[in-house]
């Protein structure tokens, strides 16, 4: 593609992203400053047509990008325009060290703010650790059993045991696992465990096996580790307000959230910023959205990654440093937090 294709090609999708509206010559010849006749650059957009970087839609003369065509002008193309000193004051002064549920709260009502969008990050998987466990008596084979995080956070698990057990067999339980086995790895402790339960009391080794069962599991359950904000604004964009079926469609995605968890969990694995343009990949659901995602880092690991779920005439120029900022301040307010802990 030779250097006045690519301007044109550039300046008919900022004109879209812009005002949502098929372009036409005039305008790519208004907005380019290329001095062309309407023919030419008729007949470089038939060419642009043909290499499947634009579409004619029925009702208009004008075009609009294709998937590919953003690709395009993502990976070679686009201007990514600097976080204005407003946007960036706000984003620093909101992402402060503070407890991990509270950060990843935080960081995704931002980008839902500053984008228009929806916000979305994925959590730090669970520790397959913990700092305490605690055995309540529910009722006669019901125990409730809390699990404590190493990083704080709690979780509840309802065990069936075969019978009913007395208050004092369950502190005793407790204590036994807390002094022996709090901090090590649920896998770990399985396979210390399967040598030393012939020696504990039948109530203990009971509650154990229960116990290890039920953390083993709290520590893989990843049902609630995607936090969405700003689902609501996809209600008022053009792009979807005029397709009940679709609107319904996507708001399933944010609801069941398995599709987002994959997509999340694939970035993890990726190096800064990444872009997902649907209708181009098998992990965006839909092929109407875009999704920008970037990984942050505790201890300088990869932990999870946070991003913008928008349709795919966003303004690229103006999320990608959005999420960008966002990944580095979250990664800057987790380490201090728990450097503080």
């Amino acid at each position: 593609m030779d250097d006045r294709s690519r301007l044109l090609l550039k300046t008919l999708i900022e004109r879209y992203i812009a005002d949502g509206q098929p372009v036409g010559s005039r305008t790519l010849s208004r907005f380019s400053h290329l001095e062309l006749s309407p023919a030419t650059i008729r007949n470089v957009m038939s060419d642009l047509e043909e290499e499947g970087l634009i579409a004619s839609p029925h009702t208009s003369a004008g075009r609009i990008p294709t998937p590919l065509g953003y690709r395009l002008f993502v990976d070679s193309l686009i201007t990514v325009q600097p976080l204005q000193g407003e946007q960036a004051r706000h984003l620093r002064g909101a992402l402060v060290a503070d407890e991990p549920k509270r950060v990843i709260s935080k960081a995704a009502s931002l980008l839902s703010k500053l984008s228009s969008f929806a916000g979305v990050v994925l959590a730090p998987r669970r520790a397959s650790t913990f700092r305490q466990i605690e055995f309540l008596r529910l009722s006669e084979r019901r125990v409730l059993l809390i699990i404590v995080s190493a990083e704080g956070d709690v979780q509840n698990r309802i065990l069936s045991v075969e019978r009913d057990l007395p208050p004092a067999a369950l502190v005793e339980a407790a204590n036994f696992i807390n002094s022996h086995y709090a901090g090590v790895d649920f896998e770990e402790i399985k396979t210390r465990v399967r040598t030393e339960l012939v020696r504990l009391q039948q109530d203990i080794s009971t509650l154990m096996q229960r116990a290890l069962e039920a953390g083993s599991e709290a520590a893989q359950d990843q049902s609630d580790s995607v936090v969405v904000a700003g689902e609501r604004n996809f209600v008022g964009l053009p792009d979807f307000s005029a397709n009940m079926s679709r609107l319904k469609e996507l708001f399933g995605l944010f609801e069941k959230r398995t599709d987002l968890l994959q997509l999340l969990d694939a970035s993890v694995r990726a190096h800064g910023v990444q872009i997902y343009i649907g209708g181009e990949s098998n992990l965006v659901p839909m092929e109407e959205l875009s999704v920008i995602t970037a990984p942050y880092e505790v201890d300088g690991e990869v932990v999870g990654t946070l991003g913008v779920i928008g349709p795919t005439r966003m303004a690229y120029q103006h999320m990608i440093p959005i999420v960008d900022i966002t990944a580095k301040l979250v990664s800057s307010a987790l380490n201090q937090s728990s450097k503080g802990r």
